[in-house]
């Protein structure tokens, strides 16, 4: 058991949960906003700096690396340091680092910067969680856990919006700089409301674990994105060997802890592996061209940042209603035909795309995107509501730290090699014809095409899962190994 006070249903009031509620929701809102924004000012800040996509995209893939190095060490930290304690923290230092990104001078910096953002905002949304999830009453966990996807599904929708905005009548530094009144008001908010938590004793870290993890990961997603201009070029082949090699001894470490950084033993379970496996791929092929679009519709068909961001708008917007829609399909019919379902619309969306041209009307793309969105909202929440219900009940609560990490993990490489592949792919068609236009329209058309390849194959993986069967609830004993919310924030 932590120090966070535990709610029941006779002394619980609405009034003892909605400051916390409040203080993680605008501290999870700051987070993905900043991602989502990043996405849409990229462009600008090529220019600005004079660089080009494949320098630029590491200011996203950076982050998101910095995100899944710390996401594991949430849980062992609230238990070493107090969760009140570790999440103001995080929220300190995030503000911090998006105070530099706006001071940035050049692509190195910048870069440097986000990844202080990702150490801050890694930890921000499993240490919230946690306190909220104990916070809670059983009979109420549902409804109130329900209130932290407002951020997840207002961020996406207004990112784009706010950036294109600010990109476009301002400047791109403001998408940070405006970090700095949200983390201040989070900060107070927190102060105040955030219940006072007691350390505990906890064991050791699993210090092999946490220096292999970041090396694997990181080296990996940089033999990805040089392999989208060379596979057989020397730097691919290094960022494979070198990530490839920590990864298989990091597997082989975490296998052999008693508290591993990672709990790679939910692997044993075949319905959470087919589960996760269908989730990466249904990450890869989706985040990897949300990154592609925005850079399509401002550096091909010349539209202004806000522009692209209110066309991005309807996507974000189809995937929040058919979240909870696929939310609650999953409990009738499992989801073996939401994931079949959303992933084959996701694939028809990507294919429509990759048909593109000049002369494409701006309806047929928000047409496109929307069935992208709701695709996503259909497919992503039954297939990890899958994976936590396959998991073996003792391992539970340390499956969200994992696949909140390898989801990240996934999205860079994502990014990494879909950029990688684009740029190659402009290069090869820039030697067919010497019209920049057409070869960046049929290389984004390529790039289209293969994202929605590998959503066919999700779709077609989907056949293989089957509804896990009901676990027996266990008893009071076993109550802090299921319950307990640093284990649910990484430990």
């Amino acid at each position: 058991m932590t120090g966070i006070p535990e709610n029941n249903n006779d002394t619980f009031s609405i009034k003892t949960i909605i400051g916390p509620i409040l203080a993680v929701i605008i501290g999870m809102i700051m987070v993905i906003l900043d991602s989502t924004a990043m996405n849409v000012a990229l462009p600008g800040i090529v220019n600005d700096f004079k660089s080009d996509v494949s320098t630029m995209q590491w200011s996203l893939t950076g982050y998101t690396l910095a995100l899944s190095a710390v996401i594991p060490l949430a849980g062992w930290m609230s238990d070493r340091f107090g969760a009140k304690r570790i999440f103001l923290t995080t929220i300190i230092l995030f503000t911090l680092g998006s105070v530099l990104c706006s001071f940035a001078n050049t692509p190195e910096q910048l870069i440097f910067y986000r990844v202080i953002q990702g150490l801050g905002g890694g930890m921000v949304a499993p240490i919230g969680m946690a306190i909220v999830f104990r916070l809670a009453p059983p009979d109420k966990m549902g409804s109130i856990m329900g209130t932290l996807g407002v951020p997840m599904l207002l961020a996406p929708a207004l990112g784009p919006v706010l950036a294109g905005y600010l990109v476009e009548y301002v400047t791109w530094h403001w998408i940070f700089l405006i970090n700095l009144p949200i983390g201040i008001i989070a900060l107070l908010v927190g102060l105040k409301y955030l219940p006072k938590v007691e350390r505990k004793t906890v064991p050791s870290l699993d210090y092999l674990g946490i220096i292999l993890a970041p090396i694997a990961f990181a080296m990996l997603a940089y033999g990805v994105s040089e392999g989208g201009k060379s596979w057989s070029s020397k730097e691919t082949l290094t960022g494979l060997i070198v990530g490839g090699v920590a990864l298989l001894i990091f597997i082989f470490v975490e296998l052999r802890q008693e508290q591993p950084l990672l709990e790679l033993r939910v692997f044993r379970s075949p319905n959470f592996t087919k589960g996760i496996v269908i989730a990466w791929i249904a990450q890869i092929a989706l985040f990897g061209v949300m990154i592609i679009v925005p850079l399509f519709l401002q550096t091909v068909r010349g539209y202004g940042a806000l522009n692209t961001g209110l066309i991005l708008l309807p996507q974000a917007i189809a995937s929040g209603i058919m979240m909870p829609i696929g939310g609650r399909l999953y409990d009738r019919i499992g989801a073996r035909p939401l994931a079949m379902t959303g992933l084959t619309i996701i694939a028809a969306a990507l294919f429509m795309l990759s048909r593109i041209t000049m002369d494409t009307s701006i309806g047929s793309i928000i047409a496109c995107l929307v069935m992208l969105g709701a695709g996503m909202g259909l497919t992503m929440m039954p297939v990890n509501t899958h994976v936590l219900q396959s998991a073996p009940r003792q391992l539970v609560s340390r499956v969200t730290p994992l696949t909140t990490a390898a989801q990240q993990v996934m999205v860079s490489f994502a990014v990494a090699g879909m950029t990688g592949l684009l740029t190659a792919r402009i290069t090869d068609h820039m030697t067919e014809t010497k019209n920049p236009v057409e070869a960046s329209v049929a290389a984004y058309g390529d790039t289209f095409l293969f994202a929605a390849g590998i959503a066919i194959i999700g779709a077609i993986l989907g056949i293989l899962l089957s509804k896990p069967k009901q676990q027996p609830v266990q008893g009071p004993d076993d109550e802090s190994e299921t319950t307990n919310p640093a284990m649910m924030a990484g430990h």
